[in-house]
């Protein structure tokens, strides 16, 4: 059977539909492009105006002049380097705790099937229907005075990591993945002598590692962008994270210096993607398909 399309092949065949069919696509994708990158333009080149040019009206779309301190400044003014580290510890530890355990629960709840199961993924994901902002307050308490052994975890990265060890929506994305895989691969290598373990560290992972991808990402992006639980948690300035040091240090920041900065805090994130934008897209379209 024939694809069907948009546009027929046979006015493709032809010259004038082949020139407007190529100059309408091509009109499209320039706006989407322009409508995507225009706001990082302004956000790039913003940084390297002067005060006065990023307020004037009507706006410059090119800096009368190319200013570089403004980089500079909110590298050394905004002390960067320390928030930037300190998001990158708390990100990494999030995204290695979440790795870890979110695999071994779902791998348990997808191959080893225990007991009341169903019950209890039923109840992970009833989490999801919970707004985030009505579990701040309890987590606060949580990591304020943790049960039984009654210990702060204020102004430590511990309150960022474990939090996100609870997140229900990869818990299941992984569980959906684990349940694709063929029964006949692990039983194959049970017959081995591999065990529950060795089956998970030396099957199972390795056939995983699209969705990992996703996942990873996912841990990552949410940590790096939070802003509200770091803030509640970090009062000493210097371990806040860079989303929570940017609000902090810009009242008496010129406007340029803290646009530096947004650029500054958003590169790994674009730099993460584009690196591993395969992966993304691997790992998204690895849950429509069997075997």
């Amino acid at each position: 059977m024939s694809t069907r399309t948009l546009v027929s092949p046979a006015a493709l065949a032809r010259p004038r539909g082949r020139a407007v069919y190529w100059t309408v696509f091509t009109a499209v994708l320039a706006l989407f492009v322009i409508a995507f990158l225009f706001p990082v333009y302004w956000m790039v080149t913003g940084a390297m105006k002067s005060p006065d040019e990023v307020a004037k009206t009507p706006p410059t779309l090119v800096p009368e002049q190319w200013r570089f301190s403004g980089y500079t400044d909110a590298w050394d003014l905004m002390q960067l380097p320390q928030h930037l580290w300190n998001t990158v510890v708390q990100a990494a530890g999030a995204w290695l705790f979440q790795l870890v355990l979110c695999t071994a629960a779902a791998y348990a709840l997808s191959k080893l099937r225990p007991a009341f199961g169903k019950v209890i993924l039923g109840g992970i994901l009833a989490t999801l229907m919970v707004p985030a902002q009505a579990l701040v307050v309890p987590k606060y308490l949580t990591v304020a005075d943790l049960p039984l052994i009654h210990t702060s975890l204020l102004n430590d990265p511990l309150a960022i990591w474990l939090p996100a060890v609870a997140n229900a929506f990869n818990l299941y994305l992984l569980k959906r993945f684990f349940d694709q895989i063929p029964r006949d691969v692990l039983e194959a290598a049970e017959i081995d002598g591999a065990g529950r373990l060795r089956t998970l560290w030396s099957i199972v992972l390795p056939m995983s590692r699209p969705v990992l991808g996703v996942v990873s990402i996912f841990a990552l992006v949410a940590v790096w962008q939070d802003f509200l639980w770091p803030l509640m948690v970090f009062s000493d300035t210097g371990k806040q994270p860079i989303s929570v040091a940017l609000v902090q240090l810009s009242q008496n920041i010129q406007l340029t210096v803290l646009i530096a900065a947004m650029v500054i805090a958003s590169i790994p994130m674009v730099a993460l993607f584009l690196l591993f934008q395969r992966h993304i897209i691997a790992g998204i379209s690895a849950g429509s398909t069997k075997g």
